[in-house]
């Protein structure tokens, strides 16, 4: 079951709805004052507005597991960045020339979810799903800004793809940091026209974080489309616009659409 969707909690529709067309070309299919649903090409972002919203706990360091940020491909990076910063964006990480030869940064939405822009094709050092690499590179430069993967930090690379491979996600690919101490490397779950992508860190200790479904920003990644359907490996964590949401061995939180 691929990616279909992103849920998002919000505290104001509107603000958020002109920030993903304003800066993502986001195409509108639905807003209202409650709820919002835009096509970012290989899947939608669902926003929820949530009223007096819980703390969120989640914290922009890459050694709490579960999910890190989502990420888009882009063919003009400099271009957005120049608007994101006229805008007074807040940044995490300025662009970068980074490992697999491309250009990325990092910034905030308004409430707080952490976005990652990709340019250019992802020269991965481990291939171990040659025809699903050429897949994802075959896509090419978007025209607009493309939803492309949503990251998550795991403790057991082994646990997680067992636990997704009965979404239908298979191990596409790796890239190594070898600047990193920690032991950080990267590698790629792929299914469909986007990824998982799985952050471990074999020298450093990670952090827990329990589910939150009241929080702003990130709530969960929508699983489905094509008429698929499939049963959840994932524990039971709650609900979200009337669908179960179900729990990673790591803490991703997530939905079937089709279930």
């Amino acid at each position: 079951m691929a990616i279909e969707s992103v849920l998002l909690n919000v505290s104001d529709i509107e603000r958020s709805v002109d920030f993903y067309r304003r800066h993502f070309d986001a195409v509108v299919i639905s807003s209202d004052a409650d709820a919002a649903e835009l096509d970012l090409v290989t899947a939608r972002l669902l926003l929820t507005r949530v009223d007096a919203p819980a703390e969120s706990t989640w914290v922009g360091d890459d050694l709490q597991r579960g999910f890190r940020h989502v990420g888009f491909k882009v063919s003009d990076l400099d271009a957005r960045v120049a608007a994101l910063h006229d805008a007074g964006v807040p940044f995490h990480l300025e662009p970068i020339h980074a490992e697999g030869d491309v250009r990325i940064t990092f910034f905030y939405d308004p409430d707080g979810t952490l976005l990652e822009l990709v340019e250019g094709p992802l020269q991965y050092h481990e291939v171990y799903d040659r025809d699903a690499v050429e897949q994802d590179w075959g896509l090419g430069d978007p025209e607009r800004p493309r939803f492309d993967h949503v990251a998550e930090t795991v403790d057991d690379l082994d646990t997680t793809k067992e636990h997704y491979a009965k979404l239908g996600y298979d191990l596409m690919s790796g890239i190594h940091q070898p600047s990193d101490n920690r032991g950080f490397e990267i590698n790629f779950l792929r299914h469909g026209d986007s990824s998982l992508e799985i952050f471990t860190y074999e020298r450093a200790e990670k952090a827990q974080r329990a589910p939150q479904l009241d929080a702003p920003g990130f709530v969960a990644v929508g699983f489905g489309g094509h008429g698929e359907t499939a049963s959840a490996p994932g524990e039971k964590v709650g609900a979200v616009a009337g669908r179960e949401v179900y729990s990673g061995p790591d803490g991703l939180l997530y939905v079937l659409a089709d279930a």
